[in-house]
């Protein structure tokens, strides 16, 4: 995107509270990945109309994005797995201290533990982002376990914009670009979803199971 438009657009996302801004400020002191603010805003913005009910989040990190969803969704129910202890009890923190008390926290990878998370299902909204790597195994996992009129959002699809190019030094450079490359392609093959892709942060993909005729 156009850097002018690009800083236009993080202009117009309103400022976040004291709390928040604290939080990012640590991620990006610490080198924490959490999601970027205008696609986190997109998401944001489309999970209040959608109103879902219950979401599961696959990779915590420090709680951020658990804990903004919930600032949005104050009644929704939020089970969120994360595998890093030190982080995931850094996010139980920061929970504590915003009072959450929608929001289940997991300490556990998504691939082993699933049995735990399955047993909140079936899920109105699935948030993928964990390990880049296992993105396709954890649509194919928890797919299934997403309600008639539920959304999978994934993020950073774009990665950095290096997912959209082929070029071999690229490629070799980014061997997580020619991952999420892979994920897209996979996600359009989908016979059963239909997926449309936000190009803000990392890049957002929006996926709804296709409407049976």
């Amino acid at each position: 995107m156009d850097e002018t438009i690009h800083a236009y657009l993080l202009e117009q996302i309103p400022e976040r509270s004291p709390f928040f801004s604290e939080i990012e400020a640590y991620a990006k002191q610490e080198g924490v990945p959490i999601m970027e603010k205008d696609s986190l805003h997109a998401m944001l913005q489309i999970m209040a109309i959608q109103q879902p009910k219950r979401i599961l989040e696959l990779g915590t990190a420090i709680g951020y994005s658990a804990l903004r969803m919930q600032e949005v969704l104050p009644e929704t129910e939020i089970i969120t797995i994360e595998r890093d202890e030190a982080r995931f009890t850094l996010a139980q923190e920061n929970a504590a201290k915003f009072g959450a008390n929608q929001i289940q926290f997991v300490l556990g990878d998504a691939l082993v533990d699933f049995e735990t998370l399955l047993a909140s299902a079936p899920f109105d909204a699935i948030f993928i982002d964990a390990a880049k790597a296992q993105y396709e195994k954890f649509f194919e996992l928890y797919a299934p376990y997403l309600a008639e009129n539920g959304v999978i959002y994934s993020d950073n699809v774009l990665f950095k914009g290096l997912a959209l190019d082929e070029l071999p030094e690229v490629q070799k450079k980014a061997r997580m670009a020619k991952k999420m490359r892979a994920f897209n392609a996979f996600l359009n093959e989908q016979t059963d979803f239909v997926t449309s892709t936000i190009p803000l942060g990392d890049g957002l993909a929006i996926t709804r199971r296709r409407d049976v005729k």
